[in-house]
């Protein structure tokens, strides 16, 4: 799935004890081998984020919505 502006990230760490990082998708960066993402995190810094094959989870921005 390939997230929108106003969606939900979610990763989840890859190593113990290490916490689950939440944001939101500021901007979809789509390039020639992938896309990317301008994320603002829930700490409120912003970066430009790749995800590998399973290291991200994307809520839809309805469903985030319904959530709160």
């Amino acid at each position: 799935m390939i997230g929108k502006v106003g969606d939900r990230i979610i990763v989840e760490s890859e190593h113990v004890g290490t916490p689950t990082r939440e944001g939101e998708i500021l901007e979809v960066i789509k390039g020639e081998v992938g896309v990317r993402y301008r994320v603002r995190w829930a700490d409120g810094h912003e970066t430009i984020f790749t995800p590998s094959v399973g290291s991200a989870r994307i809520v839809p921005r309805e469903e985030a919505k319904a959530s709160t």
